[in-house]
């Protein structure tokens, strides 16, 4: 199984990270986003020169317009699948969340995930989805295998909060120690971290985060909808039309 579905292109790889730093609740204040954002444009402006120029060397045509990432306001289709999820398998609301383990900004997106699920708790569940950026993140795929084998064990959330937990020690062996600790049969999950089915779980998350335009970590969608403000107003002005929705359709049914 190809590390990852990201460009090979180290430019590619540069503008994933811009686009992260720019969505993300590292943000402290909007003199920070602004500047952010204006790098992000710095960068995007450049790394497409850069491509010109190399295209032109090479003697190819000009590559289009690299996209930005997912459209907002557009619904794409993230089925749950296989992945683990965490809230009423029946909520009108999925939020499905494209991460990386060693990603300090999909770190730092968890407290605002649990806020929103405590906000909604009958309405809402969470679908996570790993996008291991392998090629700045060295130990982002093995901790990702590491959550898809505990999972096959039922203890995937409980993986997955050591993981994050513990993102400057990602060494097989200290992930080890964390399935240890959350009680895994070591034979299995050793066997595990190399199954075939572990490999199609991370592969299929891949794909679809690349159907979906996904560039960065964390990338947070409502109901297909892309989450374009990192905050709980944020997931509100996404998840309270749904619901108003719902709650119409159910009194013009009962009248």
């Amino acid at each position: 199984m190809r590390p990852t579905t990201v460009a090979p292109k180290s430019a590619a790889l540069l503008l994933a990270v811009a686009l992260a730093a720019a969505s993300l609740p590292a943000c402290r204040n909007d003199q920070d986003i602004d500047e952010l954002r204006s790098q992000q444009r710095q960068i995007l402006a450049k790394l497409n020169a850069l491509d010109e120029k190399i295209d032109r060397l090479a003697g190819r045509a000009a590559a289009p317009q690299r996209a930005a990432g997912p459209e907002s306001g557009r619904a794409y289709d993230l089925p749950a699948g296989k992945s683990p999820t965490k809230g009423p398998d029946g909520a009108p609301i999925t939020i499905v969340e494209f991460s990386d383990y060693q990603c300090p900004f999909c770190a730092r997106a968890e407290p605002l995930l649990k806020q929103a699920l405590a906000v909604y708790p009958t309405q809402a569940r969470l679908v996570y989805k790993h996008f291991p950026l392998t090629s700045i993140h060295p130990h982002a795929l093995p901790a990702a295998r590491a959550a898809a084998a505990a999972q096959r064990q039922g203890k995937f959330w409980e993986m997955h909060d050591k993981l994050f937990a513990n993102q400057q020690a990602l060494a097989p062996e200290q992930i080890r120690e964390y399935a240890r600790q959350i009680g895994l049969d070591m034979a299995r999950f050793d066997a595990d971290l190399q199954s075939d089915d572990v490999k199609a779980l991370l592969q299929d998350d891949l794909q679809l985060a690349q159907r979906a335009g996904v560039r960065g970590t964390p990338t947070i969608f409502v109901n297909g909808q892309l989450l374009q403000t990192p905050s709980l107003d944020g997931f509100k002005q996404l998840i309270e039309p749904i619901l108003a929705a719902q709650r119409e359709g159910g009194h013009a049914g009962g009248s």
